[in-house]
C-alpha cells in the first residue's frame, strides 16, 4: 500500500497542527485544517500560515486538489478559502456540518445562514471514500466534540482533529453545542480499533505538564497504553464522570465567536460593508443582577 508523503505546519498562537498530505506517485496533495492568522485585540486577518504551506507545496512540485477540515474549529479561523482561490482546491467537510449549521445559526442571529452544507463543495457521509490522486481516503464520523466530526483514515495515517491529543494531555472536550461525552468515548473507541501502528496526526498540542515540546504525531498503540484518559481498561461510565467534570472547569475558547461563525461557512466572512470592512457578530448577554 502505497504511504502518504506528510508534512505538518505547527501555528503556536492557536496551538494548531495544518498537513499537507501528498501522494508520491501523483504529487496530488490535500491540504488539512488550514489556518488563518487573525488577532482579535486588532481584528486583523492575515494568510501567512496558509501561505507557508502554499509556497511549501509549489517547491515540492505538489498539486493542492482539495482542503478537508476535520471539523468547525472553535479555536482558529479557517484559511480554506485563500488556499481554494491560489490553487483551484475543493473544500471538504462532514455531512454533520449542517446539523452544526442549525445549532449555531440561532446563536449570532444569522438569517442569511445556509443550512444545507452548500457553503462546502463537498460533504462526506460515514464510510466514504475518495482519492488524492493515487491514494485512497476513507471517512470516519466520530462525534462528540462536535456533531461533525470526521478523521480521514489514509494509508497507515489517521487525521483525527480534536477528538484526541497526545497520550499525556488526553481527549477533546465535550461541552460545546451538540458535543457528548459519551458519544465521543464510542468515537474514540472506533478510533482505537484500528491497527496499533497506525499512526495518529492531532489537530492540537498544549504541551502537557512536565513536556517542553509540542508534540502532533503519535499512534494507535500509544493511545492505548498510555492515554491518560481513555487507555484500555477505561470505561464508558468512568470516562463520561471524568470528562464532564473537566469541562466544566474549562474556559471558554479566546477565538470561539469569530471562529464557529466563519468556520460554518467554509471560512467564508460575510461582504465587506460600504467602508470596505468586513464585521464579525458578538452576542452579548446581560448578566442576572
Amino acid at each position: 500500500m502505497t504511504q502518504p508523503l506528510i508534512e505538518a505546519f505547527f501555528d503556536e498562537p492557536t496551538n494548531t497542527s495544518s498537513y499537507l498530505v501528498g501522494d508520491p506517485a501523483t504529487r496530488t496533495a490535500a491540504v488539512i485544517d488550514p489556518v488563518l492568522d487573525f488577532d482579535m485585540a486588532s481584528g486583523v486577518a492575515d494568510t501567512r500560515s496558509a501561505e507557508r504551506i502554499v509556497a511549501f507545496a509549489r517547491a515540492q512540485d505538489w498539486r493542492i486538489a482539495m482542503v478537508l477540515e476535520t471539523h468547525a474549529h472553535a479555536d482558529h479561523l479557517s484559511a480554506a478559502p485563500f488556499i481554494k482561490a491560489q490553487t483551484g482546491a475543493w473544500i471538504g467537510i462532514g455531512a454533520h456540518i449542517r446539523d452544526v449549521q442549525k445549532i449555531f445559526r440561532p446563536v449570532f442571529a444569522m438569517d442569511n445562514l445556509k443550512t444545507d452544507g452548500s457553503d462546502f463543495d463537498r460533504l462526506f457521509e460515514d464510510g466514504e471514500r475518495f482519492a488524492i490522486g493515487a491514494l485512497e481516503v476513507e471517512v470516519l464520523h466520530v462525534p462528540g466534540h462536535t456533531p461533525a466530526d470526521v478523521a480521514y483514515r489514509i494509508g497507515d495515517a489517521a487525521f483525527v482533529g480534536d477528538t484526541l491529543f497526545m497520550p499525556d494531555y488526553g481527549t477533546a472536550r465535550a461541552d460545546f453545542p451538540g458535543g457528548d461525552a459519551r458519544t465521543l468515548y464510542r468515537s474514540i473507541r472506533r478510533l482505537l480499533a484500528l491497527p496499533d501502528a497506525t499512526r495518529l496526526f492531532l489537530c492540537h498540542d498544549y504541551k502537557a505538564p512536565g513536556r517542553d515540546d509540542y508534540r502532533w504525531e503519535t499512534t494507535v498503540g500509544d493511545q492505548r497504553r498510555s492515554s491518560v484518559h481513555v487507555h484500555d481498561g477505561v470505561t464508558e461510565d468512568t470516562f463520561v464522570t471524568m470528562r464532564e467534570r473537566r469541562d466544566a472547569g474549562l474556559s471558554v475558547p479566546r477565538l470561539l465567536l469569530p471562529s464557529i461563525q466563519v468556520n460554518i461557512r467554509a471560512g467564508h466572512f460575510d461582504k465587506a460593508e460600504a467602508n470596505g470592512v468586513t464585521y464579525l457578530r458578538i452576542p452579548v448577554k446581560w448578566k442576572a443582577a
